[in-house]
């Protein structure tokens, strides 16, 4: 799709505007609403140029809410080989230090995912920064979609004995699962799955790191 067809279809104004004005082809320069198109973010290949400042920083504030959802869940694959020599008691009373702050940092795997569906919406198709852009929104995605099936049905065990706030109980209580087994069970399901999470964050972050900077041209 070349700038013409693509500034037509975001920008319905324009249309209007080439028809009233008798312009028939968008020529750069040529033409005022050739200027309004040429200095749109929008209208070029990847609807911003890699010298845009605003999408510049856009793409920075997106690399850095994935960096901060790999490093959470890679903090607990790294911890993974000492909590494993814990007792129950000790094991127990670590894993309630996580509550409030992960949890608060948990939000940057939403914002990250929304950060990147957008990133992905302006990029052209077809071309290697869309598909590398759009694995990165698919392996996070997939890391966040393990932490509901997986790691947060076993959350509330390990809060249950913790002063939360209602808000918080009712978000721990929610896809809750049932102890059965040796508390190990527990602690062994937790823990894969941040290994999972830490894997899938890492390879969504080398993704859009791959866009942002092979790729930053197209």
């Amino acid at each position: 799709m070349d700038d013409n067809h693509r500034a037509e279809r975001w920008f319905p104004a324009l249309r209007w505007a080439q028809s009233a004005s008798g312009v028939e082809k968008w020529s750069g320069g040529s033409t005022f609403v050739a200027f309004i198109v040429s200095a749109s973010t929008l209208s070029t290949p990847y609807r911003h140029r890699s010298g845009n400042s605003s999408m510049r920083a856009f793409m920075i504030v997106t690399l850095l809410l994935v960096a901060i959802t790999m490093a959470l869940s890679l903090a607990h694959a790294l911890e993974l080989p000492g909590k494993l020599r814990l007792k129950e008691a000790a094991y127990k009373s670590v894993q309630t230090i996580y509550y409030p702050g992960f949890t608060i940092g948990g939000f940057a795997e939403i914002g990250g995912i929304v950060a990147l569906a957008i990133l992905l919406y302006l990029t052209p198709y077809p071309g290697a920064r869309f598909w590398w852009t759009l694995a990165a929104l698919v392996f996070l995605v997939a890391e966040h979609a393990v932490y509901w099936l997986v790691t947060h049905p076993v959350n509330n065990f390990w809060v249950q004995d913790v002063a939360v706030s209602k808000p918080a109980a009712t978000f721990f209580s929610m896809l809750r699962r049932k102890r059965s087994g040796d508390w190990t069970d527990l602690r062994d399901i937790w823990e894969a799955s941040h290994i999972a999470r830490a894997g899938l964050a890492m390879l969504s972050l080398i993704s859009i790191a791959v866009a942002a900077t092979f790729f930053a041209g197209e």
